[in-house]
């Protein structure tokens, strides 16, 4: 991969940093001139538009463009499950869950649940944080950026992870990520700019849509595939998927913060709305070219280089360059983003709350230093141990990592908002037992007793499916045989005068419902 860059490459690459580096340092200066000023203050004002950019430029980073196109090289169409079933899930937020959690007057999903069931489960709930944070947001996006890395600079994985890291840690010293936090909203809509070019840019090299599709493998098109696909068959999509997708969309932090954020409960369901809508976009932006670079560059050793071959093939000498450095500015600032929410989770959560509720300023700062570096140190050693896996690509990965984590928040999520007589006792078992058992069974399927190698596995969706119907059947048992489930619910919340969708809302919703059921229809029976 090296081989196709040239000096001025590099070169871009060394001016983008240096003046990301620079604009941090004029961010700091014009902080201090004005410190009154915050920027970052939403005040619950977000309107439908702000809220559905959020939360799909959220899901939208270099991890994702690099898996997607990988799976795109492999598979097709079939990962366009993951972001076109995304409707039901979305919708399950507009009008089941997100109307919950604004009657709640609450600012945050953990804060939500200690309202439920009370402090020990918002602590417990902490612990699980940290866990999605080191695995989902720091060794995910380490072994992503590893990845990118090592093919720009041919290093093998842990060399690459280090010097990711390196540069992370020289961004923070150099006061550097101060701006990539004003530009990431830039960022981002550079990256999709870019895709859209080299969608572009592909089909016109490959002979237009019309050629794509005629010379592409059969089945490339479908978005169900029959029981006996070695990929993706449809069974595991339609049951694993929505364990992911409730997780994902509806109790995730990141994902649900804009629409907390939202002035009125109309603007975020139809903020939600509109990131269905968006979602659509996805296909062709981060899928297409992974296709695309099926048909031109065929026989890849490795399928996780479609996107990067695409970029260095495609675009001319200093605007691959431009595209390296902007997906490194990206990854760099998730990473910031991942061990902050880490130290501020341990710090606050965890040891103020839990250790020493009088710890001063500077105690904070050192703890926040030292819970900074062991994250980072562990999330190496996960992202080393990811790369060890064998027998799936990029995306897979991914997906397997994240079935594994989603079945215990979701199981909580479903029974914490949706029935009364969940109990305290009950959500800190799932949040626990849950847990153990679901990464301790995705430990077995990922590297104890691999899949490629022994073969007795179900697929990681209906392993993560099956998981789920456990955990739920559990809680359920724990709920029913608690004497005292009365007295443990701590508060089940009142939600008589709770809003209800409009009638905006609902015609909205119906034509995104048709369309998505329109795609479905239509992206099946090729052959």
């Amino acid at each position: 991969m090296h081989s196709f860059l040239k000096p001025v490459d590099f070169v871009v690459v060394l001016i983008y940093l240096v003046v990301l580096i620079a604009i941090g340092y004029w961010v700091s200066f014009i902080r201090k001139q004005d410190d009154k000023d915050n920027l970052f203050l939403a005040g619950r004002s977000l309107g439908w538009g702000s809220i559905g950019l959020t939360m799909w430029g959220t899901n939208v980073g270099p991890s994702m463009l690099i898996a997607s196109a990988s799976i795109g090289y492999t598979t097709g169409i079939v990962a366009g499950n993951f972001a076109w079933y995304a409707f039901v899930f979305i919708f399950l937020l507009a009008v089941v869950f997100a109307p919950r959690y604004l009657h709640s007057g609450v600012t945050t999903l953990p804060e939500y649940m200690g309202k439920r069931f009370g402090p020990s489960t918002q602590t417990i709930l902490a612990w699980y944080s940290i866990a999605t944070i080191l695995i989902s947001w720091l060794a995910l996006t380490l072994f992503a950026g590893g990845i990118l890395v090592g093919q720009i600079l041919d290093l093998p994985m842990w060399a690459a992870v280090i010097v990711l890291v390196a540069i992370a840690a020289f961004f923070t010293i150099a006061g550097g990520l101060k701006a990539v936090a004003y530009t990431n909203v830039f960022q981002m809509l550079l990256l999709i700019a870019v895709s859209l070019i080299l969608t572009v840019a592909g089909l016109h090299k490959a002979g237009g849509i019309a050629a794509v599709y005629e010379n592409t493998p059969p089945g490339f098109w479908n978005l169900l595939r029959p029981m006996d696909d070695p990929n993706y068959p449809w069974l595991a999509i339609i049951l694993g998927y929505p364990v992911m997708g409730i997780w994902f969309w509806c109790t995730d932090q990141s994902m649900v913060q804009s629409v907390l954020g939202a002035r009125t409960l109309e603007q975020g369901q139809l903020g939600a709305n509109f990131t269905g809508w968006l979602k659509i976009l996805d296909v062709a932006l981060f899928i297409i070219p992974g296709i695309v670079c099926f048909l031109l560059f065929p026989g890849l050793e490795d399928p996780d280089e479609a996107y990067m071959t695409m970029v260095t093939r495609l675009f001319p000498a200093g605007m691959t360059g431009l595209v390296m450095a902007v997906l490194i500015a990206a990854l760099i600032s998730t990473i910031d983003s991942a061990l902050n929410s880490l130290s501020t989770i341990v710090t606050l959560d965890i040891y103020v709350k839990n250790f020493k509720p009088a710890a001063s300023r500077k105690e904070i700062i050192t703890v926040g230093r030292y819970a900074t570096v062991a994250g980072a140190g562990v999330a190496i050693l996960i992202a080393l141990a990811i790369d060890s896996i064998k027998g799936l690509n990029l995306f897979d990965i991914f997906q397997a990592v994240l079935g594994f984590l989603a079945p215990p928040m979701s199981v909580l999520f479903l029974f914490g908002v949706l029935w009364k007589k969940t109990t305290t006792r009950a959500a800190n078992f799932t949040l626990l037992f849950g847990t153990l058992f679901s990464l301790g069974t995705g430990v077995f399927y990922l590297w104890v007793f691999p899949d490629e190698k022994y073969g007795f596995w179900p697929h990681f969706l209906l392993l993560s499916f099956f998981i789920f119907v456990i955990l739920a059947f559990l809680t359920w048992g724990v709920v029913m045989t608690d004497k005292n489930r009365v007295r443990e619910t701590v508060n089940s919340m009142d939600f008589s005068g709770m809003q209800k969708p409009t009638r905006l809302v609902w015609g909205w919703w119906i034509a995104l419902i048709t369309v998505m059921v329109s795609f479905y229809i239509f992206f099946n029976g090729h052959s």
